[in-house]
């Protein structure tokens, strides 16, 4: 059976690279009967934030990507904290030092610096020279026993190479002259990254490791652990990255990285997910709009672009803007807005003008973030005049004084009864039907840029509409 897995860092808002790779792993599990299980990597107490964890959580089940086994839901490889299951690492750990393949090391910050400039001087990329390596480990033992501050590091080899066989890039060798002694068990006695996430995949039975390519270099040393424990390695499947549209690695320094800054614009699940399905992947038959379900069906590896992907806003916008006019059922849209104009700040009822108001702006807003603004005047009576608009308003004084009885008049507000009227007028006046309809437009919208003007006269009314064309009569 596939196990995939995600292992988070609770740290700070998810990114959307979290949410990146979590999608192509739920898919590769559920195409193949597998499961999907998501594990806290939270071993940095410093910078751990259960918060953070909350809301990695709330990502998912928002996003629509559902797991099988994770700290909520727990599962028969619970816990799925790494800070709970400290005793684990430990005893692995002690099988590597008892078979020679890890070490303590003792060296305090200052004499750690002074190794790294030593060894980078010489032209040597390493972090650590492995001078504690000759430490017996009876010796090591009696000054960890002694209460000396201490790691263990993996003891790499040193001649030969390894080889990662990566699903979508072959086999990469790596010369192991180049290969870290890395810090497995940190001086606060939690596990590092290297040592925490083989021995839990192992454990949780992960089959395929889906990550980003960013982990390449540091893949030989978990190639090195899997060896070390003679177990058996699983898939391994680097993914390209996402990328700012400079072609640079996606950042929050050139961009926004985080799934809620996306939600909070109004962006909708089933479109961020369709995105983030097009970064690197591509349909077989080349359409950009499709469910979870049809990524599901459709994915393979062999589809996956090495080149990166650009997670680009404009982009984004426009998938976004195809869900909510043609993809997603309107009530769910009109719910959703809702709901979002809500958290807000600003409180409208669901009813059949919030609904008249949500149909006619839809074509005119790409996220729910651009709502609000663009249909103000609908909701008060206290909305900006913007000068565009003024100037229309003061240059057709005329025509607003001339229409102002006719439609006070007018018992059918209905979009065809004020189309003819405006257009009778004009034909009256001598005047073509571009030279009517602005000042109106500006004096009941304060803006040029609003929608169908039948359906926005309707919608606010005759009293409405009557009582804004008298206060901009000067």
């Amino acid at each position: 059976m596939v196990v995939t897995r995600i292992a988070p860092s609770p740290t700070g808002d998810p990114h959307v690279g979290t949410a990146y790779q979590a999608l192509f792993d739920y898919i590769w599990a559920k195409k193949n009967g597998g499961k999907f299980i998501v594990r806290i990597e939270d071993t940095d107490r410093s910078r751990y934030n259960a918060e953070s964890e909350k809301r990695i959580l709330e990502m998912f089940r928002w996003l629509g990507i559902p797991y099988d086994e994770a700290p909520d839901v727990g599962g028969p490889n619970a816990p799925y904290r790494q800070s709970e299951r400290l005793e684990n690492y430990h005893k692995y750990a002690e099988q590597l030092l008892e078979a020679g393949q890890a070490y303590y090391a003792f060296e305090t910050p200052e004499e750690l610096q002074a190794i790294r400039e030593g060894l980078r001087a010489r032209n040597i990329n390493l972090g650590y020279d492995g001078r504690a390596r000759s430490i017996p480990l009876e010796e090591a033992r009696k000054r960890v026993a002694a209460g000396e501050r201490h790691v263990i590091r993996l003891k790499a080899p040193r001649e030969g190479s390894t080889i990662l066989r990566d699903e979508l890039r072959g086999a990469i060798s790596f010369d192991n002259a180049g290969v870290e002694d890395a810090v497995l068990i940190k001086g606060d006695g939690f596990p590092t990254y290297h040592l925490a996430v083989v021995v839990d995949d192992h454990l949780m039975g992960v089959t395929d490791v889906i990550r980003g390519e960013e982990w390449i270099p540091s893949a030989p040393i978990h190639v090195v652990l899997y060896q070390a424990f003679g177990w058996q390695e699983p898939r391994w499947i680097h993914m390209p990255l996402l990328q700012n549209p400079d072609k640079t690695k996606l950042s929050k320094r050139k961009g926004n990285t985080s799934v809620e800054w996306y939600r909070k614009e109004g962006v909708q699940p089933e479109a961020l997910l369709n995105y983030l399905g097009m970064m690197g992947f591509s349909m077989p038959d080349g359409r950009e709009i499709f469910s979870l379900q049809d990524l599901t069906e459709a994915f393979t590896f062999d589809r996956i672009s090495l080149g990166g992907s650009v997670f680009g806003w404009d982009k984004l916008k426009w998938l976004n803007a195809q869900y909510i006019r043609e993809v997603l059922p309107f009530e769910t849209v009109a719910e959703r807005l809702q709901q979002h104009l809500q958290e807000h700040g600003h409180a409208v009822p669901n009813d059949d003008f919030f609904k008249g108001v949500v149909k006619l702006m839809l074509p005119r807003i790409e996220v729910f973030s651009e709502f609000w603004e663009k249909t103000l005047f609908f909701w008060t009576e206290d909305y900006a005049v913007n000068e565009k608009a003024q100037n229309n308003i003061n240059s057709g004084q005329d025509v607003l004084k001339a229409l102002l009885p006719r439609l006070q008049a007018l018992e059918d507000f209905s979009h065809g009864s004020t189309h003819d009227l405006f257009k009778a007028y004009a034909e009256e006046a001598g005047l073509k039907l571009g030279k009517v309809m602005p000042p109106v437009r500006a004096a009941i919208a304060g803006t040029m840029e609003s929608p169908d003007m039948g359906e926005m006269l309707r919608l606010l009314g005759k009293e409405r509409v009557v009582a804004r064309i008298r206060k901009a009569l000067l």
